[in-house]
């Protein structure tokens, strides 16, 4: 979509929302006015926040469409024709952003606007979900994982979703990250969790996460966050 496409189909999404969930219609109505008064050309020489925006518009679209459905019966059976990762997505973690307090957006719409927020690992992320991808597990990647609930991607091989943050070893501040990722975790109610700190200069870094991400999405025991150095 085009700048001007978002900005529309936002707008016309907030009528809708306001018929179906008054929440999503809150959250929506706020990033309205976080993008209302940005000019098209300056809205598309920001490429973070149309895509945050679009992320946003696609899963509101499809909140609408469950949410819309006459019976719980039929919801149920809409989510279950989704992948465990997605589903996980829209039975618990997008509708607990649109339900509860985040403490971080007010400060994370700031910083996106800024230029200040840039993705130091996207590209490491990019090739470990390819990676999980051809073993057959999947991923969810959403930027309200990430700027919110300190979740790079979520990864389900076989049984419950694990919520995965990387980071390199390199990083100063590297402790105090985790521990700021583990209470992110815990406010948001997040049961499993791996916080992966890893080293760049290692040969197949690449790999190695996978194997460990793979190995924690099929064993970590439930409400266990783990910290893990390679």
């Amino acid at each position: 979509m085009q700048a001007t496409e978002l900005k529309e189909r936002l707008k016309s999404l907030i009528e809708s929302a306001f018929e179906v969930d008054m929440n999503l219609a809150r959250r929506l109505e706020e990033l309205n006015r976080w993008v209302k008064n940005v000019k098209p050309g300056l809205l598309t020489a920001k490429p973070l926040v149309s895509l945050l925006l679009l992320q946003i518009i696609q899963d509101a679209e499809a909140w609408l469409i469950l949410q819309s459905m006459p019976s719980e019966e039929e919801r149920l059976a809409a989510l279950n024709v989704l992948s465990p990762a997605l589903r996980y997505w829209y039975s618990d973690l997008f509708p607990k952003w649109l339900n509860e307090n985040d403490p971080k957006f007010y400060v994370w719409r700031q910083k996106i606007m800024a230029g200040e927020f840039t993705q130091k690992d996207g590209a490491l992320i990019e090739s470990v979900s390819s990676e999980i991808q051809k073993r057959n597990s999947e991923i969810v990647r959403r930027y309200i994982a990430d700027l919110s609930m300190a979740t790079d991607i979520i990864v389900c091989s076989r049984f419950k979703p694990l919520c995965v943050q990387l980071t390199s070893l390199r990083d100063e501040h590297s402790q105090y990250k985790s521990d700021e990722w583990e209470n992110t975790l815990r406010i948001w109610a997040i049961e499993r969790g791996l916080f992966l700190s890893y080293n760049p200069a290692t040969s197949n870094y690449v790999s190695q996460i996978v194997n460990i991400i793979i190995y924690n999405s099929n064993n970590l025991a439930p409400a266990t966050y783990l910290k893990f150095n390679l």
